[in-house]
């Protein structure tokens, strides 16, 4: 009985190994004409629909003029087609978009603003060459002359609330000096003084008839690029179930007004560790909180049982 077992299990060895030359010589014998065949058929790009009618901020984009047209369009394809940027866009929009959206509401910016923060930093807390950090991409100069402390210890960019309150008195302030939503979106990217020095050399009025650096051409348009993606994903072929997204993770404040001479211990005391206690405040740059001058911080406190997918999924994954 045994014997036969052994030839039986010799047997079937020898067909799988047979099968699997048959395959391998299959696929090596594929000829130069059937291997492009087979990839044209799968390998397609396609136009996208431009819209005749576009605004921002509640504005008319000129889409009858040539450059305008084709300057959204060229962004409209960029992001559609690098698909792993635009996905993580996507993903990211569930977490943040709920802290910013009521910021920029509560000080009368129009909602379109908040496209500015993905078009700098794709919801990441990056640095520049420059050295602008932060979801709003911040100068050290100019962050601290909108009110965000920056030092060793604390640096407000990379907190989220407080770097996009900065952000809406940025652009109140282009507004007041341009009259208009669009110019202060490019001031945004370019400086207030950078968009107002050659409208005056070009005696021009308004964004669209004004030549600017080609970063801040490119910039408003990539601004409404995102936005159209991030309200019609699924018309660009971006598909997923809302479990997908990443998800807001509930936090505590936890007031600050005194000195922290070792925040690892902080995060331990409270079941977490320094690693989550820095995702969730990044603003903290060492390891101690000085505070001389005993002001007020608030720290970010996710309950330790709600950093795990587990947690969060429940009640997100039957939403298909």
């Amino acid at each position: 009985m045994k014997i036969k077992h052994n030839w039986l299990f010799i047997t079937l060895f020898l067909l799988v190994i047979a099968a699997l030359f048959i395959y391998s010589d299959k696929k090596r014998s594929i000829t130069e004409e059937e291997f492009k065949a087979a990839r044209n058929s799968q390998l397609q790009v396609f136009s996208l629909d431009i819209p005749d009618n576009l605004t921002f901020a509640g504005e008319k984009v000129p889409m009858d003029i040539f450059w305008v047209r084709e300057a959204y369009d060229r962004e409209l394809l960029t992001n559609v087609y690098w698909h792993s940027s635009t996905f993580l866009m996507l993903k990211r929009t569930n977490r943040y978009l709920p802290v910013i959206e009521p910021i920029l509401k509560k000080n009368e910016i129009p909602d379109d603003f908040k496209y500015l923060a993905l078009a700098e930093s794709n919801f990441s807390n990056t640095v520049s060459p420059a050295g602008a950090s932060g979801f709003w991409q911040f100068l050290k100069e100019t962050g601290e002359r909108y009110g965000l402390e920056i030092n060793e210890e604390v640096d407000e960019r990379y907190n989220l609330a407080k770097s996009t309150e900065a952000a809406c008195r940025y652009f109140r302030d282009a507004y007041n000096r341009f009259g208009s939503w669009t110019l202060a979106a490019a001031a945004y990217n370019a400086g207030i003084e950078n968009v107002t020095k050659p409208m005056t050399q070009q005696r021009s009025t308004d964004f669209y008839s004004t030549l600017l650096n080609q970063e801040t051409t490119r910039y408003l348009f990539r601004i409404m690029a995102m936005r159209e993606v991030f309200l019609n994903p699924e018309q660009y072929g971006f598909h997923f179930r809302k479990k997908d997204l990443y998800p807001v993770i509930p936090v505590t404040e936890v007031i600050i007004d005194s000195t922290l001479t070792n925040l690892a211990s902080f995060a331990i005391d409270r079941g977490l560790n320094y690693k989550i206690l820095k995702e969730f405040n990044p603003w903290l740059r060492k390891n101690n909180l000085t505070n001389k001058q005993k002001k007020t911080y608030i720290l970010l406190i996710p309950d330790p049982q709600n950093i795990y997918y587990s947690k969060l999924w429940q009640g997100m994954s039957t939403q298909e």
